[in-house]
């Protein structure tokens, strides 16, 4: 008997330790966040300088040391001739720099979850975009969506109107899929790229609730509902669901269905509504047969067929949480997309 108090004594001082060491890694995380405080910034990478640096790797590793040096000291000349052309142009012209510098491509990247959260960093990059813009510049945002809720992917939506309505010429370019509220999304482009297999269309609404009514009836439990208003509530997950509730929920599908193919209509008045808007979702070769989409191609293919004639900035919103806020986010948006998964299997 003794030693089985030990035992559990054993145990219990190694939880305690255990316990003692996390709470120890997350004080020292939290403080080290602390004196990096920096919650919001907007991060720019020149990718004309990102491929320029891989290119340049490559040829380095293919000539002897002595042909590298010489071609390094090719190079450092020509950027200070370039360098000197351009410091007498600028003091002949002040406004020589903004007036012959290359348009810019601004690279946006929206990976979408239910929720369609990434919006909050979506509507700081393009709201950047929209205070610097100028004639010829263009915006490329490479989706990635399964879709989600109406209201998030609605407003998701809503953000890259605003590069519409300034006249930006907005490609979206799609690698892996683009269904439902991604394709609302997808389809305010003045281009729409996908890849050969990536995954497009989706047009379609969903909504499904389990009903626990009879197992609560079989247990002798009572559930209570008061509303106020006819149609506050319709289907509910505990209580006896009418022919009557079931129809009014049905019919508000079929309204925000309605919807969702006006305002694809509205961007692509080419397609044939009825033939592309019963929830199916095709293949990018096929998407392009139907008109979805606008040409085969992948991101990374557009992104160097632009970087002779622009300047490519990719712009990324960061919104750092503090460290438990972060875990408890990531937890969360998990757990609702592996039951979103698993009820739409």
């Amino acid at each position: 008997m003794s030693s089985i108090s030990d035992y559990i004594l054993f145990l219990l001082k190694i939880f305690t330790l255990l316990f003692l060491v996390a709470f120890a890694i997350f004080i020292v995380l939290n403080i080290k966040q602390k004196k990096n405080k920096q919650k919001k910034k907007l991060d720019i990478i020149s990718l004309n300088d990102h491929y320029i640096s891989m290119k340049h790797q490559i040829i380095m590793s293919s000539l002897s040391k002595y042909e590298q040096k010489m071609w390094y000291k090719r190079n450092e000349k020509i950027k200070k001739d370039k360098l000197k052309q351009d410091i007498k142009l600028i003091k002949k012209n002040s406004n020589h720099i903004l007036n012959n510098k290359k348009p810019i491509l601004y690279v946006i990247d929206f990976k979408g979850d239910i929720n369609a959260t990434a919006v909050a960093s979506l509507r700081e990059e393009i709201s950047a975009i929209l205070l610097v813009y100028r004639k010829n510049d263009e915006v490329l945002l490479r989706l990635e969506s399964g879709g989600g809720t109406m209201h998030g992917y609605g407003l998701a939506s809503a953000q890259l109107q605003r590069l519409r309505k300034k006249n930006i010429y907005l490609t979206v370019s799609v690698d892996k899929i683009a269904a439902s509220g991604g394709y609302m999304m997808a389809c305010i482009a003045n281009h729409i790229i996908g890849a050969p297999f990536s995954i497009i269309g989706s047009i379609g609404v969903i909504a499904q609730i389990p009903n626990f009514y009879k197992l609560l009836k079989k247990n002798n439990i009572d559930m209570e509902l008061h509303t106020a208003g006819q149609y506050k509530r319709t289907l509910t997950m505990f209580g006896k669901n009418t022919s009557e509730s079931r129809e009014k929920f049905c019919s508000e599908l079929r309204a925000t269905h309605s919807l969702f193919k006006k305002f694809v209509c509205s961007m692509r008045s080419s397609i044939n509504i009825d033939e592309v808007s019963n929830g199916e979702y095709w293949f990018g070769s096929i998407a392009l047969e139907k008109g979805l989409i606008d040409s085969l191609n992948t991101s990374d293919d557009f992104i160097l067929s632009k970087i002779r004639d622009f300047s490519v900035l990719k712009i990324s919103y960061i919104n750092q949480k503090k460290f438990l806020d972060s875990f408890m986010f990531k937890l969360k948006h998990n757990i609702k997309n592996r039951v979103f998964n698993i009820l739409n299997v």
